[in-house]
């Protein structure tokens, strides 16, 4: 079947605008979708942000069973919840979560019709809420229980030593409800561009048909001898194809010999560009090992003092502006010099390379270990309170003097003193070093091989040796 060139115009043109515009449309309704989604994630992550300063933990210790739903923390915490769902339509339930162990625990909820028990286990595997003991997030996807399907938003609460989280439920059918009015207008804008396809196609095709019908009355009007010839088959473009064919044979030669010399050029740029990536590679190779060099100690791998300085001073911050805790640990290797003297110091880098690693794998992910200098190392301990970082030091202590740690070339018992000190706000880093000092002197004046921890009644200005140390010494 035969068309004319201006219904092969329209088709094409209403086909092409229906694909454009379709792909373009699909693009923005699913990218809708997704910000819709994305903007309830965020809400819900937000929400639950905000609601982690609003719940006290400190009283949700002695909630732990259904018995303990007569004590007045827990109606008090149950109406408080309730209150907030209450000023928030979208939010069908909030509730507290308590982890214990490998076990997540209900402690609130906010359910006036079948609320969660305290102490009753949630077992449903949902990532977001393992994460919210951590930091704030939700759910990725509508999530089903035995309460219904909901979308939720979770968070730590402050202050409570990520123990526990909180919770909050929007209902399925509020997501649903959005994604629907989101599909009718989707639904739509497609009628309407439809529409919109067939004018733009109509006119688009009109006017080239009238192009192209004076284009080709300008080509019959070309002299013969010039190589046009006519043909009678086929519509204007066909006619206009022989009009332009010795062009594009013309151009076809000239094309092909713009590739031959673009060809080579590129041939030439390539292997001027492979050089070129091999130096900068060779570069970055070098600048991350000068990096690494000013930051580590080349004989332990852990990070060096100025590192560690680095560390203090950004952790010192963040806790002048968010609050919390750190402390510092300061160790010494006992008799160290003895060592060196009487076996050499190869066996010393030895010992002190064994301590570096027996101190790495023993401590918390979150802890920092570094060589602060000769056989002491110094180890930042966040979010950890003085008598935590006691506990610490103690076990590490007593893994050195209970001969767990095995040095090849060195058969012998290492041991080590500790000082400890916590961090106030308003110390300087001065003062805490000094503080982490005077604790280890006095455990290697008192016979070494012990944990001993600052005072906390020192202040910016007072010496240390003013502050003292609290007898903290753990026999083995």
């Amino acid at each position: 079947m035969n068309f004319s060139t201006g219904k092969k115009l329209f088709l094409s043109h209403f086909l092409a605008i229906i694909l454009v515009s379709g792909s373009i449309g699909s693009y923005f309704y699913q990218n809708a979708i997704d910000n819709l989604l994305g903007s309830l994630q965020a809400r819900l992550k937000y929400s639950a942000a905000l609601l982690s300063t609003a719940v006290d933990p400190s009283e949700l210790d002695q909630i732990v069973s259904p018995a303990d739903k007569s004590r007045e923390s827990y109606k008090k915490g149950v109406a408080h919840l309730r209150e907030l769902v209450a000023s928030n339509p979208d939010v069908a339930f909030i509730y507290v979560m308590r982890r214990h162990g490998a076990e997540i625990h209900f402690v609130l909820d906010s359910d006036p019709d079948t609320p969660a028990e305290p102490g009753e286990v949630y077992a449903v595997p949902v990532r977001a809420l393992l994460e919210g003991f951590s930091k704030a997030g939700s759910d990725r996807e509508l999530f089903k229980d035995k309460w219904g399907t909901f979308m939720s938003g979770f968070a730590p609460l402050s202050g409570g030593g990520g123990r526990y989280v909180i919770g909050i439920d929007m209902r399925a059918d509020e997501v649903a409800n959005k994604l629907a009015a989101l599909r009718t207008t989707g639904i739509l804008s497609l009628v309407f561009s439809l529409f919109l396809a067939f004018l733009f196609s109509h006119f688009l095709s009109r006017s080239m048909v009238k192009r192209i019908n004076a284009l080709h009355r300008r080509c019959l009007e070309v002299d013969t001898s010039a190589g046009t010839k006519s043909v009678r088959e086929g519509d204007e473009l066909d006619q206009l194809a022989v009009t332009f064919g010795d062009m594009l044979d013309r151009l076809q030669r000239s094309q092909t010999e713009l590739e031959r010399r673009v060809e080579q050029r590129t041939n030439e740029l390539s292997l001027a560009n492979q050089q070129l990536q091999a130096e900068m590679k060779q570069r970055e190779k070098i600048a991350q090992l000068l990096e690494e060099t000013a930051r580590t100690d080349f004989l332990t791998k852990l990070i060096n003092r100025r590192a560690m300085h680095r560390l203090l001073h950004n952790e010192m911050a963040r806790v002048e502006r968010t609050g919390g805790v750190f402390s510092l640990v300061l160790v010494d290797i006992d008799h160290f010099k003895d060592i060196n003297d009487q076996f050499g110091h190869g066996i010393g880098d030895d010992v002190l390379i064994a301590l570096s690693r027996a101190f790495e794998n023993s401590v918390r992910e979150q802890d920092t270990v570094s060589r602060w200098g000769g056989e002491e190392f110094l180890m930042l301990l966040p979010n950890t309170a003085q008598a935590d970082a006691v506990e610490q030091a103690e076990r590490l202590r007593q893994m050195l003097d209970s001969d767990a740690m095995q040095i090849e070339r060195y058969r012998h018992r290492v041991t080590a003193s500790f000082g400890v000190c916590e961090f106030a706000a308003g110390d300087d880093l001065e003062f805490l070093l000094k503080q982490a000092d005077v604790a280890l002197y006095q455990a290697k004046a008192l016979g070494r091989n012990q944990v001993r921890a600052a005072a906390q009644t020192g202040a910016p200005g007072e010496s240390p040796g003013e502050a003292g140390v609290t007898n903290t010494h753990l026999e083995q």
